[in-house]
């Protein structure tokens, strides 16, 4: 996985790790944790096109980041089309309340965030864990049509995001 390693922190809270592999391991996720860097690595199917998403869960002293990672992204040779998936990430963030998806203009990775802070020796219920890792793939799930249709068939972003939104 092309995971840039300033997401990984080998200070992290052991705490938080075991809040977050005790949901894996109860709702049976396969999953494997480096405790190099302090992260969980796993990956899920998901309905469409897409079919899977693989996840990045690095663990702070305070706070653990979500990311959802699928396996196409922007061409970044191609400026039009890196516009239009900037118009598409933009227009399908708004009003999302939980995470947000990001682009990076460099190689035109994709992907969807949820940040957890635990700061103040908070430990995240199970609740908490479990939307912050369900939401992404199901944010995947409502958005990859689109996203897809902006990539390869060169569908403009409000159209693509509209009808990911009916």
């Amino acid at each position: 996985w092309n995971v840039k390693p300033a997401h990984a922190d080998p200070n992290y809270s052991e705490d938080i790790v075991e809040e977050i592999r005790g949901f894996l391991l109860d709702d049976e996720w396969k999953f494997d944790f480096d405790e190099e860097q302090g992260a969980f690595r796993f990956g899920v199917n998901i309905n469409g096109k897409m079919k899977h998403v693989n996840y990045f869960v690095p663990v702070r002293e305070d706070s653990y980041t979500v990311y959802a990672m699928p396996a196409v992204s922007a061409d970044s040779e191609d400026p039009a089309v890196m516009a239009e998936m900037c118009d598409f990430i933009c227009r399908a963030n708004y009003g999302l309340r939980c995470g947000n998806f990001e682009m990076d203009m460099r190689d035109g990775e994709i992907r969807y965030k949820v940040y957890v802070d635990c700061e103040g020796s908070f430990l995240p219920p199970r609740d908490v864990v479990r939307n912050s890792i369900i939401v992404p793939a199901m944010m995947f799930e409502r958005y990859a049509p689109g996203m897809l249709d902006v990539l390869f068939k060169g569908e403009k972003a409000a159209d693509a995001v509209e009808k990911c939104e009916m």
